[in-house]
């Protein structure tokens, strides 16, 4: 059976899809542009305040479903540009602690709403 986690400390979602979904221990989070929650504006045109707002929305999504960042075991990251990993790894870095999730990175040709980076997730209960 599966849970369906939402919040309005998250963005909404702009397409056919849930914030996240629990199955059994496991909870998926969709992937998490920086929209902030109360507007659905784009937080900003710079990275590092993207990074800080994709962070900000996945820990609310998490907290809907009682768990915290610690619970993260894999992230999938998507970036329009490469030339942004290393100032999204440090701020992505400061919200988590060893051991780090598992995680991919890409760079997309586009991603939605035009912004520079994406964050979706798997965190576990157990």
């Amino acid at each position: 059976m599966k849970k369906i986690y939402t919040t309005d400390k998250a963005p909404a979602a702009i397409g056919p899809y849930s914030q996240a979904v629990g199955v059994g221990d496991q909870v998926f989070i969709s992937g998490q542009i920086p929209l902030v929650p109360e507007t659905m504006d784009l937080v900003s045109e710079d990275v590092n305040e993207q990074t800080h707002q994709v962070m900000k929305n996945l820990g609310a999504i998490l907290k809907e479903a009682g768990l915290d960042y610690e619970n993260i075991v894999k992230t999938t990251i998507l970036l329009n540009s490469m030339d942004d990993f290393q100032t999204v790894n440090e701020i992505y870095a400061s919200y988590l602690e060893e051991p780090f999730p598992a995680r991919a990175a890409y760079e997309v040709s586009r991603l939605p709403k035009d912004v520079k980076v994406e964050i979706e997730a798997i965190a576990t209960k157990g």
